[in-house]
């Protein structure tokens, strides 16, 4: 390898300098808006888009395959499952935050720390140091390098990572799985049930009626203003995650009546005064 090469290797040039410290860091703050924000839903979004821009630093740099894993694997199956799980969960900020282990904050920080050391040294011994049969590796393309890699000198331990996955998974389907110990009812038997109990023959009542939003977390409102518990899930109000509009809704029927009222009082005056006008004028005649 010639001098030239070897300068063109370790030269970067602006555009590169320019994309590495713009999305770096947008990268970093993603990170740190993973550790610092109260919802898990907004970590797991932060830590979606540092993803991204891991996967784009490595499509800039060559590894496509790498690039596209990043962005299928990890952005696009592992995060998106992160985030519906945690959605269909549900983690408020209102969680208990004290700790169950002691001492785990310190020792995340050394781990932390720790990580951090043996990073700087990866990525100097990658800045100082050369590399021997890169190119001979990569000669066909970085996918047939990888995949020669993959299928061949490393089949064993790709095959026993895949079985572990799928092992993994089934376990966990195996642990959640519940068998059915008697038959399950139908709609007919279930509504024959209610009339027998007298518990609400109709369906039940839509969330947000009268409340100006339809939203699960809004009970409905009664006539008077009241809020309805049957029109709210009963794992939300046991969360304590419902919102009570009903305040802000009899404030505002209130005003609504109050402004009828004044409307309806005009018109009256009104219509008395052409009554009295059109008296007045039957006199004259």
């Amino acid at each position: 390898m010639t001098a030239h090469t070897l300068a063109a290797a370790y030269s970067t040039s602006t555009g590169e300098a320019v994309q590495f410290w713009l999305l770096g860091t947008v990268a970093v703050i993603g990170a740190l808006g993973t550790i610092l924000m109260k919802k898990a839903v907004h970590s797991a979004l932060c830590l979606a888009g540092t993803m991204i821009i891991l996967a784009v630093f490595y499509l800039a740099n060559g590894a496509y395959f790498l690039g596209i894993v990043q962005i299928v694997v990890y952005t696009g199956a592992i995060m998106m499952l992160f985030l519906f799980v945690v959605m269909l969960v549900g983690v408020t900020a209102a969680d208990s935050l004290k700790e169950t282990i002691k001492g785990q904050r310190w020792l995340a920080a050394v781990c932390a720390l720790g990580f951090g050391i043996l990073l700087a040294a990866g990525i100097g011994s990658a800045s100082l140091e050369t590399f021997n049969g890169l190119g001979t590796a990569n000669a066909g393309g970085n996918v047939e390098g990888l995949a020669a890699l993959i299928f061949t000198k490393y089949v064993f331990a790709f095959e026993i990572t895949g079985a572990l996955l799928i092992t993994a998974a089934v376990g966990a389907m195996v642990l959640t799985h519940r068998e059915r110990t008697e038959r399950a009812r139908t709609q007919r038997e279930l509504a024959e049930q209610r009339v027998r109990e007298g518990k609400q023959l109709p369906p039940l009542p839509a969330p947000g009626v009268y409340a100006r939003h339809n939203a699960v977390d809004i009970a409905g409102l009664l006539p008077d203003g009241t809020p309805s518990e049957l029109t709210v899930n009963r794992t939300l109000r046991a969360r304590g995650q419902i919102r009570d509009v009903s305040s802000q809704a009899i404030d505002e029927l209130k005003a609504l009546e109050q402004r009828a009222g004044e409307r309806l009082g005009r018109d009256r005056d009104r219509d008395r005064d052409r009554d009295r006008d059109r008296d007045g004028e039957e006199a004259a005649k």
